[in-house]
Order: structure tokens, then sequence, then C-alpha cells
């Protein structure tokens, strides 16, 4: 099922979650998790940042802030005056800043080895290297590589750096690099109270447990962190029934039917 921002939908119940996808996603490649999220408690939506998926070529900006936008204009053409966010590495950067916008209407966060709302650091060498994957698959691939520990199938590191190139204009992967890299507005977050979950995988050299602690943790009083073993920066891919068991857990306490 699809709405008219090409946004899929699953589910039909009555807690209302939408979902951001990261930097090299897109709404239709959350992998295997959609297919084991509980359709009679949930109702999710995907949604598309611009210049990525169905809305390739959407146009710009390509910033966090018209992400937010985004997600705000898709409850609205939804119905839906409250909700949670899930967000994907860029899309936890995104959801935290749709709670800055409008923080009367979100439930609850999930983030899945999330940006924080503080950013993420580079020295020279890494700023090199990250910024050639607007035009390089072969550098998207080393990244998918690194950041899931080294450890997985190359079958699976071609079919992610192909897919993210498919369904990406580079100019949208080269501007949304400096987004969440440079993206910062704690003090807009602050104070903030609502349920917060943390969702860290044990291989993640770049957002894992020590980052989320420093941030995440932090940042929001009522977070809490859980650390997905045998998971890396995907764990959708890596580990997608006992993430889609922590996320459903956490916001069915979170978000009581």
């Amino acid at each position: 099922m699809t709405h008219l921002y090409d946004a899929p939908l699953i589910g039909h119940g009555p807690r209302k979650v939408i979902c951001l996808h990261g930097w090299f996603g897109h709404a239709r490649g959350w992998g295997p998790l959609v297919y084991h999220l509980d359709k009679e408690a949930f109702s999710y939506a995907f949604l598309d940042q611009r210049g990525h998926g169905h809305r390739k070529g959407s146009g710009g900006p390509y910033n966090i802030a018209q992400i937010a936008q985004d997600a705000l204009a898709l409850a609205d053409s939804l119905g839906w005056d409250r909700f949670a966010l899930v967000g994907h590495s860029m899309g936890g950067l995104a959801i935290q800043h749709v709670l800055a916008d409008a923080p009367q209407r979100v439930q609850a966060l999930v983030g899945v080895t999330p940006v924080p709302a503080s950013g993420v650091p580079f020295d020279e060498a890494g700023w090199a290297f990250f910024s050639a994957a607007a035009k390089d698959v072969g550098t998207r691939r080393a990244i998918i590589d690194l950041t899931t520990g080294n450890r997985l199938t190359g079958v699976w590191l071609d079919r992610m750096a192909q897919g993210s190139v498919a369904h990406s204009v580079e100019a949208a992967v080269a501007d949304y690099l400096m987004a969440w890299a440079k993206t910062t507005f704690v003090e807009r977050i602050q104070g903030q109270t609502l349920p917060v979950l943390v969702i860290a995988g044990a291989n993640d050299p770049a957002l894992g447990e020590a980052t989320c602690r420093a941030t995440w943790l932090q940042h929001y009083p009522n977070a809490r962190l859980e650390v997905m073993p045998n998971a890396g920066h995907y764990p959708m891919d890596e580990t997608p029934i006992a993430l889609a068991t922590a996320i459903e857990r956490f916001l069915m306490a979170a978000m009581p039917g």
C-alpha cells in the first residue's frame, strides 16, 4: 500500500509510527524488518527523504530541517495528530528535529544506530573518505563494511551499496552528509521527557554503545539503551526479528492502546 508521498504503509493498528531511513537508505530499504512488524497493533509509514527512493526527482533542499517538515506533512496528510518516530542513522537525527519542531505531537522516539542531535565529528581523513561516497559505489560499500564490523558477506555489501546508488541522487548523498554530520540542535531538545529507546549495534564502531551513552542518554533523561548483539549499523538487515521485537515492546508500553 502506498500514499500520496509514495510512502509505503504497513499495518492498520491504532499506534501510529513514522519511520525515517538513513543516509544510504530509502523507504523500501528497511530489509527483512518489515516482515516482522505487528500489523494489528501498529500502523507504520515509511517516508522517502528528498532525493531518495520514489522521491529521487523531488529536488532539495537536502537537509535535516526539510526531512522533519516532510515527516510532519506526511502525518498531516494521513490524519495522524500524534505518533511515534523510528529513525535509522541519519533518520535518528531527523526524528529529533521533528520533536523539536512539534513536541506536542511526538509520543516516543526510537533511534536505531542513530546520529545524535550534536552531530558527528570527523577528522580530515574520515571526512575525505565519507565525502567520496556521493560519487563512488566502492566507497559506499567500504563504509557499510566498516560500520558493520568488517564481518559480513560481500554479497550483502554489494547489494546494499548498489541499492544505495540505484535509490538516490548524487547531490542528495553529498548534501545529506554535511547535514547529518554538521547539524547540531541539542539546545532545542533540552528538557524533553518523552520515552526514548536507543538501539546500538554491538559491532558498530561509529554510532555504537559508547557514542549513544555519551550523547543520546545524556540528552534525554528518560532514554534507555539496548545493544543488539550480532549487529552493526544495519540491524534491520542483520538482526531483524530481534530489532522488531525491541521496537514494538518499547512502543507498546510508550503508546498504550
